[in-house]
């Protein structure tokens, strides 16, 4: 980026205000979906002083809403990944993390990989009650389901939603074994299943951790569930 696009406040060096992400979120943008038949492109007008930074703006809500699935395992021969079957409660994630290599999936909803995958979530309400019946199937083979892949099972709105945490009553209850990952301290909530399920190697938990640096961290993972320091 060239010197004179920096805008320098003391000794923080920022970008200019069209370049910042929203406070408390990730994307700087909402460019539209890979998918779509229009292409639109923000343009400005002259409206907006050039004082107006946009730090007046009201803030981006989360909007979370109900999806009732056909499937709900999803499976890969991907020789790069670890695991052939993930189940994911959840579309989107409200960590709205920069990196997340899921953010173009919700294009597959006609949605903006930037700011509307950090900001419109769907939740898979059935995801339990399609588990149970994948499960029952004569044909099903029983391996590690790796939950919570494309997006964090234990985002916020987890803690009203529960869906990981039925997901996880129903793979208790049938003995299967589970794989996590998460950088949320939710997920001490259910240690009263995961730990029995530990003991019978039925269950591993990963926590992700990129940096320890706060200031980082709040730009890396803006809306993370807890601090570096805690996980």
């Amino acid at each position: 980026m060239p010197h004179e696009d920096i805008v320098e406040e003391g000794q923080v060096m920022l970008p200019p205000p069209s370049l910042r992400a929203t406070k408390g979120r990730g994307a700087v943008t909402n460019l539209q979906g890979r998918y779509e038949v229009h292409d639109r492109e923000s343009f400005d007008d002259g409206w907006q002083g050039e004082d107006d930074d946009g730090e007046d703006a009201p803030a981006w809500k989360t909007v979370v809403a109900d999806e009732y699935a056909k499937t709900i395992l999803s499976r890969n021969a991907s020789p790069d990944v670890p695991f052939s079957v993930s189940l994911n409660p959840y579309r989107g994630c409200e960590h709205g993390c920069i990196y997340c290599f899921a953010r173009p999936t919700h294009s597959y909803l006609g949605l903006s990989p930037g700011l509307d995958f950090e900001s419109k979530i769907f939740a898979k309400v059935n995801a339990p009650e399609l588990l149970r019946r994948e499960l029952a199937k004569a044909s099903y083979a029983p391996e590690a389901i790796a939950l919570g892949v494309n997006t964090d099972a234990y985002q916020p709105c987890e803690r009203e939603r529960r869906l990981t945490r039925r997901v996880l009553e129903v793979l208790h209850e049938c003995e299967h074994p589970v794989a996590l990952i998460s950088k949320s301290s939710l997920i001490e909530r259910d240690i009263d299943l995961l730990t029995p399920m530990a003991a019978k190697s039925l269950a591993v938990v990963a926590v992700t951790l990129t940096t320890l640096d706060p200031a980082i961290a709040r730009t890396l993972e803006p809306r993370a569930g807890c601090a570096p320091s805690a996980r």
